[in-house]
């Protein structure tokens, strides 16, 4: 039995039962985003050769004004994806193939990464849940639209005991996957 270490409120997933197989990353981007953070490669690289599948989900934009963050040291603008999806609202399922893609694909357990956090990542993460996925918010894999609203980001996924999935930690997530240096002997 296998969880992802360090994860709040609960250990992920909830059934102890983590399987690169299993899982997909999600890299959801409003398409005014300017991409995820560096070490996301390094998840995606990882995932994918344990079995893993990266899905990329590019969403409507929030439209409400400037964001603070912006393309630069630290964000990668481009991510290689296994599948490509793009939604016609700030959610990633409405209006897409998503949720049959990742029922077609047998994932049943998502790591969600991607900008902006409070709008494009929780939007889907919210409703991947209530589709019944067991979902892991990467918390620094994501890009805030406005910083002041991290905290309060995170709190609305760990209330209610997780009521949307868990959050945790990029090293954790790569933790479970074991040491890269398996994966070339």
């Amino acid at each position: 039995m296998t969880t992802v270490a360090g994860t709040t409120p609960y250990a992920w997933p909830y059934d102890a039962g983590f399987a690169p197989d299993r899982t997909a990353l999600l890299v959801v981007l409003g398409d005014d985003a300017p991409g995820v953070p560096v070490a996301v490669a390094s998840l995606a690289d990882r995932l994918r050769a344990e079995g893993g599948v990266v899905v990329s989900v590019t969403t409507a934009p929030p439209r409400r004004g400037a964001p603070s963050a912006v393309a630069g040291d630290g964000v990668l603008t481009d991510i290689a994806a296994d599948h490509l999806v793009v939604a016609a609202g700030i959610d990633g399922f409405y209006g897409s193939p998503l949720d049959a893609l990742l029922r077609r694909l047998g994932r049943d357990q998502l790591l969600l990464v991607g900008s902006w956090l409070e709008t494009s990542v929780h939007s889907t993460l919210r409703s991947a849940n209530d589709r019944g996925f067991e979902c892991l918010l990467v918390l620094d894999g994501c890009l805030p639209y406005d910083p002041a609203l991290l905290t309060a980001a995170r709190s609305q996924i760990e209330m209610s005991g997780g009521i949307f999935g868990a959050v945790g930690l990029l090293a954790d997530v790569l933790d479970v996957l074991g040491d890269p240096a398996d994966l070339t002997s």
